[in-house]
């Protein structure tokens, strides 16, 4: 299954709580923290609804 890099490189302060929430349900915590996760829609809808706060890689396998 492809896995997709995440990490958060703007800070949630002056955020709306919708972007924080689902910043936190990536698995992200502080400035530049890093997770891998599935390559689902879920997950990219997620990305997509955040998408100026972070940055994405496609990890093959």
């Amino acid at each position: 299954m492809a896995k997709v890099r995440v990490t958060l490189t703007r800070s949630l302060i002056g955020r709306p709580e919708t972007q924080r929430k689902t910043v936190k349900s990536l698995g992200l915590r502080k400035r530049n923290s890093v997770t891998e996760l599935p390559d689902t829609p879920a997950v990219r809808g997620q990305l997509h609804k955040v998408s100026h706060l972070i940055t994405v890689e496609e990890i093959k396998d």
